[in-house]
C-alpha cells in the first residue's frame, strides 16, 4: 500500500484521547444489551462485516438546476476522487469500494486499478450515462434529448446500447462485476410518446445489454418516478422495474434508490416484495424531504432507514442468497463531501445495528396476537437504542477513528488539498 492520505499516527493519537470514554460507553451499552439477551460483541462483528460503496461523483460538490457552488480542493479527475474516497475508508472503515461513472471517470483501466490497489480500494458496480449528451465523445455523437434506450430512432438506441457495452468492458478491466442502468427517458407532455411502444423499445435495448453480460456479472435496473421527465418516465416505479428484471433473466435485479419514489411511499414494503420475488439487487442510499432530494442518508428520516433494514434482517437466508449491493448516492451541495459520506456510511451502519437488536421472537408473537402497540414498541425499543459505541468499536477494531469527522478536521486534509488543486469555477448547474 502507498502512503495513505491521512497519517495513521493522527488516527492513533486522536483515538488515544477518546478510548477511555468509548470503553466506558461500550461497557454500559454491553450491560444493557446483556439484560436483553444480546451479545454486544456479536453485533459489533456483524457491523464490521457490513460494507457500503461510495460513488466517485459523490466526493465533488453537487448542485441543483439553478446553481452549483464548488468547495475548496475539489477533485479534478478520477485519481483525485480515489484519494478522497480513501480518506473516507481510512477513517470510517465502512467503504472499501468505489462505484464509477462512465464517461465521467474514464481513464486508463490499468492505471486506475493500480491506484485503487495502492489505496486499499476496490470497485463496485459500474454506472452508464445516457441521460446526458457527450459532445466530446466521438462514440456518442447523437443526442439523448428525447431518450436513449427507448428512443424512437434506432440509431440512438444502438448508440446507447453500445455505450453500456463499453462500460461493461471497462468494468471488467478493473474488477467490477455489475452494471447499474438508469435512464432519464420519458415525456413531459401527454401524447409526446407512445407509452407502450417506448417501453417495448426499452426492453429490446435492455435485452441486448443483458445478453452481453459476462458470466459472473449482474445487471441492476433502477426506477425513478420523475425527473428529468415530468409527465411519464419509462421506468417509473418498482412494479415496472420488477417486470423488467423478470423479462431479462436470472442475473437482472432491481436497484432501490430511496429517493426515487412518490412522497410517503412505503419503501420497506417494496423491499419486502422484491426479496420475495428474488429480485432485490441492492440500494442507492440517500434521504429526502420533498422528492428526489439526494440528501445525506439518515439526515431526514432515520426511522424509515431503520425500517428498511428491519426488513433486510427479517429476510434472513432469503436475503443472503441475493447478495444485495449497497451504495451511497447523494449530492452534497453545502457540506464537505468527505464529511457527508463518512457520516452517511455511519448512519447506514447505525440502522443496520439497530435492526439487529429487534427481538424477532417477541415481535412475531405480538404480530400473531394482533397487538399493534406492543409490536410497534418492539421496533421502537431497538430504534431508540443508541448504538454509537458499537459503531465506534467496529471502526477502531478495523483501524479507523473513534470520531472520524473530528479526526478528519484535525488532519487538515481539506486545507492541504485545497492548496494543491485549483479552485473550481462556480455558478453552473448540474449534479457534479
Amino acid at each position: 500500500m502507498t502512503d495513505m492520505p491521512i497519517d495513521p499516527s493522527r488516527i492513533e493519537s486522536d483515538n488515544a484521547k477518546r478510548n477511555p470514554d468509548l470503553d466506558a460507553d461500550y461497557a454500559a451499552l454491553g450491560d444493557q444489551l446483556d439484560r436483553r439477551g444480546i451479545s454486544i460483541d456479536a453485533i459489533v462483528q456483524a457491523v464490521r462485516g457490513f460494507k457500503v460503496a461510495v460513488p466517485s461523483w459523490g466526493v465533488g460538490t453537487g448542485g441543483t438546476r439553478f446553481a452549483r457552488f464548488p468547495g475548496p480542493g475539489e477533485p479534478r479527475g478520477i485519481m483525485e476522487k480515489l484519494d478522497d474516497c480513501a480518506v473516507i475508508q481510512q477513517l470510517g472503515r465502512a467503504t472499501p469500494s468505489v462505484s464509477l461513472h462512465i464517461p465521467w471517470d474514464r481513464t486508463d483501466p490499468a492505471a486506475l486499478k493500480e491506484k485503487a490497489q495502492g489505496l486499499g480500494l476496490t470497485f463496485d458496480a459500474m454506472n452508464s450515462n445516457t441521460f446526458q449528451d457527450h459532445p466530446d465523445d466521438p462514440k456518442q455523437p447523437l443526442s439523448y434529448k428525447y431518450g436513449s434506450l427507448s428512443h424512437a430512432d434506432k440509431a440512438v438506441r444502438t448508440q446507447a446500447i453500445e455505450h453500456n457495452l463499453e462500460v461493461i468492458e471497462f468494468g471488467q478491466a478493473i474488477g467490477s462485476t455489475a452494471i447499474t442502468v438508469w435512464i432519464g427517458d420519458g415525456s413531459n407532455f401527454p401524447g409526446q410518446v407512445d407509452l407502450a411502444r417506448s417501453f417495448e423499445r426499452y426492453l429490446e435495448s435492455a435485452k441486448a445489454i443483458y445478453r452481453a453480460l459476462p458470466d459472473d456479472w449482474r445487471l441492476f435496473t433502477e426506477h425513478k418516478m420523475y425527473e428529468p421527465a415530468f409527465y411519464s418516465s419509462v421506468v417509473q416505479d418498482w412494479g415496472t422495474n420488477l417486470l423488467i428484471a423478470q423479462e431479462l433473466g436470472a442475473r437482472a435485479f432491481c436497484l432501490v434508490d430511496l429517493g426515487h419514489h412518490a412522497p410517503n411511499v412505503n419503501i420497506e414494503q417494496i423491499v419486502s416484495r422484491l426479496i420475495f420475488a428474488e429480485k432485490l439487487g441492492g440500494f442507492h442510499f440517500n434521504d429526502s424531504k420533498y422528492g428526489d432530494d439526494d440528501l445525506d442518508a439518515g439526515s431526514i428520516d432515520p426511522f424509515r432507514l431503520f425500517l428498511v433494514f428491519n426488513e433486510l434482517v427479517e429476510a434472513g437466508d432469503a436475503l443472503s442468497r441475493l447478495h444485495p449491493a449497497h451504495m451511497i448516492d447523494q449530492s452534497h451541495n453545502v457540506t464537505d463531501p468527505i464529511e457527508s459520506l463518512i457520516r452517511s456510511a455511519d448512519e447506514i451502519r447505525r440502522a443496520y445495528a439497530q435492526a439487529l437488536l429487534v427481538d424477532r421472537a417477541a415481535l412475531r408473537g405480538f404480530q400473531d396476537e394482533n397487538d399493534p402497540l406492543m409490536a410497534s414498541e418492539c421496533l421502537k425499543r431497538a430504534f431508540r437504542t443508541d448504538v454509537t459505541p458499537i459503531l465506534a468499536k467496529a471502526r477502531t477494531l478495523d483501524g479507523g477513528a473513534i470520531d472520524p469527522i473530528a479526526t478528519y478536521r484535525a488532519s487538515g486534509y481539506r486545507n492541504r488539498i485545497a492548496e494543491q488543486r485549483p479552485a473550481a469555477a462556480g455558478s453552473r448547474s448540474g449534479i457534479v
